[in-house]
């Protein structure tokens, strides 16, 4: 079982769910675990999908893809979600395309010590995303200062917030939900 709640499979996807399984599809042709945890209400995989393609896989974005994965990856370890942080990880890891650099990133973040391997604008993110999900209720406008203070750009805030208030979202629903990796193909990315 990949989730404590029923989950239909594609074989018996008909009308909108088959519709949704096939628009939901990943580079390798599957539909991963945290799409299919939607199966019974498949309106509301329309929107996550839609959220997190824009967010995360967006040509429009100007952080790096790999960036936005360490992020993505950041907020899941501080929400232990398991799930997030094993696909995406493995997303940064191929894109670092340097395993040496990709393992030293990983214990960094695990250790909630990103500055140990980053530096200016993205340890400044970094610690945002950070306070986003552990702290939420503290932000304050002197936190976005910062951020610019550091070389963000609003827009590069924005696509940073927008990554951490997404994960913070799917983490929530991976984790209250039970959803496994089980039967997924790891990470989105093909090698």
């Amino acid at each position: 079982m990949s989730a404590w709640i029923k989950i239909i499979e594609d074989e018996a996807a008909t009308g909108f769910l088959k519709e949704m399984y096939d628009t939901v599809r990943t580079p390798h042709g599957t539909v991963d675990n945290v799409m299919r945890a939607h199966s019974l209400r498949p309106h509301t995989m329309n929107g996550h999908v839609v959220l997190y393609r824009s967010v995360l896989h967006s040509p429009d974005n100007v952080l790096s893809f790999c960036f936005l994965e360490v992020i993505a990856s950041y907020t899941s370890i501080l929400n232990n979600c398991e799930y997030s942080l094993t696909h995406h990880f493995t997303n940064a890891r191929r894109l670092m395309k340097d395993e040496r650099r990709a393992d030293r990133v990983f214990t960094a973040l695990k250790a909630h010590r990103p500055e140990d391997e980053f530096a200016g604008k993205e340890l400044a993110l970094l610690r945002y995303a950070e306070k986003l999900t552990t702290d939420v209720s503290c932000i304050v406008e002197s936190d976005i200062d910062l951020l610019r203070s550091a070389g963000c750009e609003d827009g590069e805030i924005l696509e940073v917030n927008q990554v951490c208030a997404y994960f913070n979202y799917s983490n929530r629903l991976l984790n209250g939900l039970g959803v496994s990796t089980r039967g997924d193909t790891i990470g989105y990315y093909k090698e």
